[in-house]
């Protein structure tokens, strides 16, 4: 099986992930009033979801040391399609949020094991793009999200815009079902043999696997060593905290400089800056989500060229700018200039974040943790991520209630620039690099001495 059909398989974990993060946009404009939603229960029917997304990728990352990548992602899907039919259906609000739950529990557990499944399958000199596949699937799943809400828009047809998320979540179950496991958990769980296997099949019958297997082999030894070792040093422990640090923050500052908040409140944000119809607004944020998976295109094409860091470093500077003529646009009232000046400065935000802080965080995710730890450390970060995500859900509308939209986006723009200098300082580059070789890279850092089968 051809390994790009493979990642695009996997990567539908991206898709239902991005559709359900834009289609509650659009399906606010009418959950308000079918459910007499006040502002607080608009937030909470959001942010629930971010709640659910939380604890399912916390779970997710011990099913998937146990079990396996591939049955825990099988069971992701299953628990998402369970979610979207439930949500549809709703008949009270208590039944919408049990709904949003369980489709929040899915797209947390799949945003942390999708890329960690490409991750995994995926050769060092492509594994950027493939990783990247999805996040552009999570883009494409945001865009046929509002294009499904402008169409269904005249008729406020919201049991439609949650139920057809069942779609996807069908798509990846079935997918997952033919895929196989990982080699890499396969070898780190003693099953060498199937690992071979596994790993002919990703690559081809006539590819020579054999330098991939030892590499594979050295990193399982190097890993039961520090398992083994009692009293690691001080630069041990510290080698060992720095993919958590850099995981973890980037987790924080993806979600802080207000990217859900514009996929979320998009139609709103619109709404406010001049466009008075649900429709106009919600064909105004598909032109956006159109955006955001061209530029996403373009860093696929570019992150295994330039380097991650070079794209983070560009993206997130891009976003503070974005961010800054954003409140600035704001602090001048409404008018037709300025919706237009709106929707340049969300679209060059987007543009930003889609070449940058997107793909690039997830892409990191997946590479920069030991294999030992790989699905805990990303499971850590991404329970970081949505509680992140959860926090600012939650607050925004209260925050631009007390501070304004100006005063928002001005606190988005200073802590775009402080992910600028977070990532400057801290993140290096793993372009090229093996998974092991990562691994390596960290220990170097510290000024450890790694295996020389680990280098690269």
């Amino acid at each position: 099986m051809h390994i790009v059909i493979i990642a695009a398989t996997a990567a539908l974990g991206g898709l239902l992930f991005g559709y359900d993060t834009g289609v509650i946009s659009a399906a606010l404009l009418f959950l308000r009033t079918a459910f007499h939603l006040s502002t607080l229960m608009v937030g909470i029917v959001t942010s629930i979801a971010l709640a659910g997304a939380a604890g399912g990728a916390g779970v997710a990352g011990r099913l998937a040391d146990h079990f396996g990548r591939r049955p825990t992602l099988l069971w992701t899907a299953a628990v998402f399609l369970a979610g979207a039919v439930v949500s549809a259906c709703a008949v009270d609000l208590p039944m919408l949020l049990v709904g949003r739950v369980l489709v929040g529990i899915g797209i947390g557990g799949a945003s942390m094991l999708t890329p960690l499944y490409l991750a995994e399958i995926a050769p060092a000199k492509t594994r950027g793009a493939l990783v990247s596949c999805n996040q552009l699937a999570v883009t494409l799943g945001i865009l046929l999200s509002y294009l499904v809400g402008y169409a269904l828009a005249a008729s406020g047809s919201w049991r439609w815009m949650l139920g057809l998320s069942a779609v996807p979540g069908a798509l990846l179950a079935l997918g997952m079902y033919l895929l196989p496991e990982t080699p890499r958990w396969l070898a780190g769980h003693g099953h060498t043999d199937l690992a071979r296997a596994s790993l002919r099949k990703l690559r081809g019958a006539d590819v020579d696997i054999d330098a991939e297997v030892a590499e594979l082999r050295a990193d399982l030894k190097s890993d039961r060593q520090t398992a083994q070792h009692e009293a690691p040093s001080k630069k041990e422990r510290l080698a060992q905290r720095l993919p958590l640090i850099v995981g973890v923050g980037l987790a924080i500052f993806q979600q802080v400089t207000g990217i859900n908040t514009v996929i979320y409140f998009a139609p709103m944000i619109f709404q406010a800056a001049g466009l008075s119809s649900a429709s106009a607004a919600i064909l105004a944020t598909a032109g956006i989500g159109v955006v955001n998976v061209l530029m996403t295109v373009v860093a696929i094409r570019l992150v295994d060229r330039v380097g991650r860091r070079v794209l983070l470093l560009w993206g997130v500077g891009g976003m503070g700018v974005s961010l800054s003529l954003l409140a600035c646009v704001f602090l001048f009232g409404k008018g037709p200039i300025l919706s237009w000046l709106t929707a340049a400065s969300l679209t060059a935000y987007i543009g930003f974040f889609a070449i940058g802080l997107g793909p690039v965080f997830w892409l990191l995710l997946s590479e920069i943790f030991p294999l030992a730890i790989r699905a805990r450390g990303m499971s850590a970060a991404t329970i970081a991520n949505w509680l992140a995500n959860l926090a600012v859900a939650l607050s925004f509308l209260n925050l631009t209630a007390l501070l304004g939209r100006p005063g928002v986006f001005f606190i988005f723009a200073a802590l775009s620039f402080a992910a600028l200098l977070f990532a400057y300082r801290l993140i290096p580059e793993t372009m090229g690099l093996s998974l092991e070789a990562v691994d390596a890279l960290w220990r170097r850092r510290e000024g450890l001495t790694p295996p020389a089968n680990q280098e690269r």
